[in-house]
């Protein structure tokens, strides 16, 4: 009887004890949910994008004078992810875009740099992030690092037209929101600033770049992102 009752109790105890590691181990992804937005992610990315000359270094008479530049941002991205404790992360990331904005003086106004034509071309971002997850499946971060864009320049006068690159550096900091989609994929919303303060021309053939002088241009883009987390 007594072996009875024993393996009743047992089995009663086993019983009990699964629902229970079934309850601490949802409870660790609860407790622990900076673990979803961790290890190797990669992502495509496309948005608005606005170019504007900045306020500091203005080369024309006229200092009210703002011109800018609209288009569409897209490219990919690939980063990293490690939590800290339950709820934050902090990770390593890489940007490759191009962009549709521009400016053309086909309409006879003219722009600030006496140009006839400027094209945004490919930008380069790297950074770093911060994340604070506020449950298993939503993640709010911060970003920054350092960006380097290129832009397609064209001139004309006296009959002869002159085409050339800029490169520009700069830095760049932001904030989003990631929502964790299924079990490997995620999607973004983020608003990035980027300044740019130096600047390079680059010629083509065999004259020699520019020296590098400073410059101010200001950079807004919001962004959509979905990619897959490893």
């Amino acid at each position: 009887m007594n072996k009875i009752i024993a393996a009743l109790a047992a089995a009663t105890a086993l019983t009990a004890a699964v629902p229970a590691f079934a309850q601490d181990a949802a409870g660790d992804e609860i407790v622990s949910p900076a673990k979803n937005f961790s290890g190797l992610s990669v992502n495509t990315v496309i948005g608005w994008d606005h170019l504007r000359s900045g306020s500091t270094k203005d080369i024309d008479t006229n200092a009210d004078v703002k011109q800018s530049l609209n288009g569409v941002v897209f490219g990919g991205g690939i980063g990293f992810d490690v939590p800290l404790g339950d709820r934050l992360t902090i990770g390593a990331e890489g940007e490759a875009t191009t962009s549709s904005a521009r400016w053309d003086n086909n309409n006879g106004v003219p722009n600030t740099f006496n140009l006839g034509r400027v094209k945004a071309e490919r930008d380069l971002y790297a950074g770093a992030r911060l994340g604070y997850a506020m449950s298993p499946k939503t993640l709010l971060y911060v970003k920054g690092g350092y960006t380097n864009a290129r832009f397609a320049l064209e001139g004309s006068g006296g009959g002869l037209t002159s085409s050339q690159r800029l490169d520009t550096d700069g830095w760049r900091a932001g904030a989003g929101i990631e929502q964790k989609l299924g079990n490997h994929g995620f999607g973004r919303l983020e608003y990035r600033y980027s300044n740019y303060n130096k600047g390079e021309f680059d010629f083509n053939g065999s004259t020699p770049d520019s020296s590098r002088f400073k410059l101010d241009t200001d950079r807004h883009q919001v962004v959509a992102a979905v990619g897959v987390r490893f």
